[in-house]
């Protein structure tokens, strides 16, 4: 399958009229950045990232993993989840943004990059293996899904998605969703 800017394009706007979470999820995108950035967030705004990271499946993720990392993250405090946040977004790279997080528990790298993803929509993308193997059906990735995503992993597909917003003139969440459209039609 080749990625084309209409093919991006396309799969966008089908998500835009189909995903169930498409509205809460442009509601979010509206607020969470400066809320992350500036640090006036509550607990269930960050809550919500790690919740949304598994339950986009819309059932089809364990759901004992889901728990397990929803209720791992419920062990943090606030100024843990806000330090590690601010820490990230001041990374120079994304390694780093994500290591950052994954010290919080109950965060990996996919949960990391969608708090990276609401904290700045602008730089980042979310990526699981949905998202990574449409990445490298289109011959952008070059290696399969790893078993345990690292953060250098992280950083690759990133450096992959940069140039494809580029290519298509695009930003992030629309190439985000035309990824999810993409994954979701192969499985």
């Amino acid at each position: 399958m080749e990625l084309t800017r209409a093919v991006v394009e396309a799969k966008a706007n089908e998500y835009r009229d189909n995903a169930p979470l498409y509205a809460v999820e442009r509601d979010h995108l509206g607020m969470l950045p400066d809320a992350f950035q500036s640090g006036e967030f509550g607990y269930r705004d960050a809550e919500w990232v790690v919740r949304w990271t598994f339950r986009r499946h819309l059932g089809a993720y364990p759901e004992t993993e889901r728990r397990a990392h929803e209720d791992a993250f419920g062990d943090n405090d606030e100024s843990a989840i806000r330090t590690a946040l601010a820490d990230a977004l001041a990374a120079d790279a994304p390694e780093v943004a994500v290591s950052r997080l994954t010290d919080l528990d109950g965060v990996d790298v996919r949960v990391a990059s969608a708090f990276l993803f609401f904290a700045a929509p602008d730089d980042y993308v979310p990526v699981g293996e949905r998202e990574w193997t449409v990445l490298r059906d289109a011959g952008v990735l070059s290696r399969a899904y790893p078993d345990s995503l690292t953060p250098s992993a992280y950083a690759d597909s990133l450096e992959a998605c940069r140039s494809l917003t580029d290519r298509f003139d695009c930003d992030t969440w629309t190439l985000y969703r035309a990824l999810w459209q993409l994954g979701a039609a192969e499985e």
